[in-house]
């Protein structure tokens, strides 16, 4: 593969993964909100796992075709250890963080049947880090930010995200106030009632 085309090919995979990202991320937040479909729980899962692994497969074509261009000199090093590029250390030093994230979720996913429930779930929390962390890094790093098309995509991104994250609150809030109140009554009123007359 030529130089040119490892170019092409790096930001074309950043374009793709970040729009899988964004597909994971709120296919994410509809399954744990448990939103409403005519799909039943268990296929929405499954659909919400395999968008991931695609995007996940797709992150690493970038950052392998990114590292392998010999014009921008980034390193191997710098795939996991932040600011240890040679090239646009600080945005690469921000996908690398969002590569780390991604790791983590990534590999509590692949052990949720052996870890327990509450630490999958924490780590599991790392992808709301990962995926605004992967739009700085193509709205600071990526040259194609300067074409109409690509900032109108991170837009329709950055909004489904903002739908799905306000219709989460949202329907917490609403499972919240339609909850039973539960009457607390004192101690004392109790033996009061049982010792009075009848």
């Amino acid at each position: 593969m030529s130089q040119i085309d490892l170019w092409y090919t790096s930001r074309a995979t950043g374009i793709v993964a970040l729009v899988l990202l964004t597909a994971t991320m709120f296919l994410g937040i509809l399954v744990a909100g448990r939103a409403p479909s005519a799909m039943p729980g268990f296929a929405r899962v499954e659909v919400h796992r395999r968008v991931s692994v695609l995007a996940v497969v797709f992150v690493a074509i970038h950052v392998v075709t990114a590292v392998m261009d010999a014009y921008v000199h980034i390193g191997w090093w710098a795939v996991i250890v932040p600011f240890t590029s040679g090239y646009d250390r600080l945005w690469v030093a921000i996908g690398t963080v969002g590569v780390d994230l991604l790791l983590a979720v990534a590999i509590s996913s692949a052990l949720r049947h052996r870890i327990a429930a509450r630490t999958w779930r924490a780590w599991h929390w790392l992808a709301y880090l990962s995926w605004p962390v992967a739009v700085s890094h193509a709205l600071g790093m990526g040259p194609d930010t300067r074409l109409d098309w690509v900032l109108a995509l991170v837009a329709a991104c950055s909004g489904s995200i903002v739908v799905a994250a306000g219709w989460r609150l949202w329907a917490a809030q609403r499972a919240r106030a339609e909850q039973p109140r539960t009457i607390l009554v004192p101690r004392r009123s109790l033996r009061s009632g049982a010792a009075g007359p009848s």
